[in-house]
This record gives structure tokens, C-alpha cells and sequence, in this order.
């Protein structure tokens, strides 16, 4: 027993020596938490727009100007943004090299008609570009708790997302607000300003969605992905069209020069994000009849965090969210990166059934830049929930 509480220790401390050997205050972790660096914090608010040290909290007009009137600089005269419909607010821009260790906010209005976009360095064209209740994992409009390790959603619809983003050069995220009416915008960026190691990929995040999925057609989460890189995280707002179960399809990626077939095929879509026989724990009621039912579970990796069952009026369809994060198993690529994902339920006989869902996606991943060309966003009418 003395030699193995030994052997675990020196793992231990070993790993905290190889984490300390990379750590530069980018991916601080319980393993390195206690080394000091040289990283400078730095916050960006509508209390701080430019983040820039010691001038915090200054300002004399802004949203709050009514209720600190009494009060005066200081008291919480800037706490939010108001983006006009139509317009574009850049939420925050900076200077490098550094890395955005985590973003609060909690926007209204319509959170799929808000559009996020994150542009690193020099480009000219996005490579970050979805809506923000996508983004967070809240692609219904609905708030629903979610907690993992790379997002959090927590009560009041408070979005969290700790995805470490470094940048060399510049760093620039906006907010477009393509509702016809005004939305409120309250936000934190925080980032280090630190030096960025030589491997290290830039974020990426993209969306998409299809309404209804045509017959026999393999979704695509994405395509296009081009150069050296590892896919890091899938988010499915997934609205089912079909009675029965949904989540037999199969999700494959195609990486390095794959054709016709994958190099990883999953074995089902409950499979895929962690859970199992169509995420039903079939308890039995108080009269011992088995029910079955969803079972919401949200983790550290994965989870189900919502499911909205239809209410027998207007809002017929059963509509779910599901994230999977690559955190501990991310899949690397060389050259190029596709992945599909079937849908698939059940017919008469025990046959599959293609089915024709609605189906949006948000994937994440690091890669070096330049990164492939996006597909056009969609438009208002094909963002919409309904």
C-alpha cells in the first residue's frame, strides 16, 4: 500500500512538472494554479470598453446614468450596451499577444437573430461566427441549466464560456443584432496579456442548420475545415418531426484526404454524446408501472441538458440540446476535417428510418490560420425557431 500511494505521488508531481514546464498562465489548472506568471489580467465591460488598466468604473453617462444619479462616478453608471437593430457593436477589441481565459454575458431580444463574431490577428473574415444562444448551447431561445467544464449556463440565463483563446496579434469579437427590434447587452471579456506559445492553434466555431434535413441526406456539422488542427466540441439543438426515437444515426469524421469513408465512425447519436438507450432510465411510477422518459443530465464532457416536450397546442414538436466536448479526447487532423452526422429513427419492421428533422449545429476546434472559407450566414427567416 506504501509503495502505491508512493508511485501515485511522484504521477502527480510529475504531471504538475510537465504542466509547469508548458504553463505561461494560458491554461491555468488546479495542477499549476499555484505558479506566479508573468500574464497580465485584464477585463473588458461596458464599465472598461477598451480594458485598459486603472480605468475602470469611470464613466458619467451610460445605462445605468438614471439609477447612480444620486451616486455619481463610480456607482455603476456603464453596467450594459444597447445594439440598435440592424447594427453591429464590437464587444471588445485588443491588442496581443494574449488569450481570452473566459466570457460572461447575458444578452436579450432574440438569441438567435444575435450574431457572434471573433477575428484573430489580421483576418479579414471570421473564425468564430454563430449565434450567440448557439454558442452557449442554448440554440430553442430557451433558458435551460447547463454545466460543463468549457460552458455554463447558469439561472437568469447568465452564458459562461472558458474556451482558452489565444491571439498573437489582435483580437476582435462583435455582436450583430439582426432583429428588428433593440437588445440589451451585458458582457465581460476576460483575458491575460501573455506571451503565446509557437503551437498553439487558433479558436474556431461554426454554425449551421437545415430545415427540414432532405430524405436520406447525411447532415453536415461542417466542411471545408483546412489546416493542422484538433476538432475540440459539437453542440445540437436537434427539433425531431417523427413519433418515436431519433437517435440512431451514425456521426463519422472524415479527416486527411477521406473519401467515401471515415476514419472515426460513432455507433449512434445517444452514443456519441456519452449517454445510452435513447437517454431513458425507465423508472416506475408510484403504481410500479415503468415510464419511460428523456433524463436531462449535463457534465463535465457531455450532456442533455434540454428537452422540450410539445404541449398538444401550438408548440407540437419535441425539440432537444445536446453538447459533447472533445476536452480530453480531441480529434486531430492533419490536412482537412468533415463531419456528418445521420438521422435516423424507426420504421415498421425493424428497419431504420431516415428521417427529415430540423437540425442545427454549432462544432468548435483549434487549427493554424489561415482557416477554410465559411459558408454564408443564413438568413433571418432561416435562423428563426419555429
Amino acid at each position: 500500500m506504501q509503495k502505491a500511494i508512493c508511485s501515485l505521488f511522484f504521477c502527480v508531481i510529475a504531471g504538475c512538472i510537465i504542466q509547469a514546464q508548458k504553463y505561461n498562465g494560458i491554461d491555468a489548472n488546479m495542477g499549476n494554479l499555484f505558479r506566479l506568471s508573468d500574464a497580465k489580467s485584464r477585463s473588458i465591460s461596458p464599465e472598461n470598453f477598451t480594458g485598459t488598466k486603472g480605468e475602470g468604473g469611470k464613466a458619467t453617462t451610460g445605462t445605468g446614468a438614471g439609477p447612480s444619479r444620486d451616486l455619481g462616478q463610480g456607482w455603476k453608471v456603464s453596467p450594459s450596451v444597447v445594439i440598435k437593430s440592424k447594427t453591429t457593436f464590437t464587444v471588445a477589441e485588443i491588442n496581443g499577444p494574449g488569450s481570452i481565459q473566459h466570457i460572461w454575458m447575458t444578452p436579450t431580444g432574440n438569441w438567435r437573430y444575435s450574431i457572434l463574431r471573433f477575428y484573430w490577428d489580421d483576418e479579414t473574415t471570421p473564425s468564430v461566427e454563430v449565434p450567440v444562444g448557439d454558442f452557449f448551447g442554448m440554440g430553442w431561445g430557451k433558458y435551460s441549466p447547463l454545466q460543463s467544464l468549457a460552458v455554463c449556463v447558469n439561472p437568469g440565463s447568465a452564458f459562461n464560456c472558458y474556451w482558452p483563446m489565444p491571439f498573437r496579434k489582435k483580437c476582435k469579437i462583435t455582436m450583430e443584432n439582426i432583429d428588428t427590434e433593440n437588445m440589451v447587452l451585458y458582457y465581460q471579456v476576460d483575458y491575460i496579456l501573455t506571451e503565446v506559445p509557437a503551437d498553439a492553434g487558433y479558436f474556431h466555431a461554426q454554425f449551421n442548420r437545415v430545415n427540414p434535413l432532405p430524405y436520406k441526406q447525411n447532415y453536415t456539422l461542417v466542411d471545408g475545415i483546412k489546416g493542422k488542427g484538433q476538432y475540440v466540441g459539437t453542440y445540437m439543438a436537434w427539433g425531431v418531426h417523427n413519433n418515436g426515437w431519433w437517435g440512431e444515426g451514425e456521426i463519422k469524421f472524415f479527416m486527411d484526404g477521406d473519401t467515401d469513408y471515415p476514419t472515426i465512425c460513432g455507433t449512434g447519436t445517444e452514443d456519441y454524446f456519452c449517454g445510452s438507450y435513447d437517454f431513458d432510465t425507465r423508472k416506475k411510477n408510484e403504481a410500479g408501472i415503468e415510464q419511460t422518459n428523456y433524463t436531462e443530465f449535463s457534465t463535465a464532457y457531455a450532456g442533455l441538458p434540454q428537452v422540450i416536450k410539445g404541449d398538444g397546442h401550438y408548440d407540437v414538436g419535441q425539440r432537444f440540446g445536446l453538447y459533447r466536448w472533445h476536452i480530453s479526447d480531441p480529434i486531430r487532423f492533419e490536412k482537412d476535417l468533415k463531419v456528418t452526422i445521420q438521422a435516423l429513427g424507426w420504421r415498421s419492421g425493424g428497419r431504420y428510418l431516415p428521417l427529415q428533422d430540423d437540425i442545427a449545429s454549432t462544432v468548435f476546434w483549434y487549427q493554424t490560420e489561415p482557416h477554410g472559407a465559411f459558408p454564408k450566414m443564413l438568413t433571418k427567416d432561416q435562423l428563426e425557431v419555429n
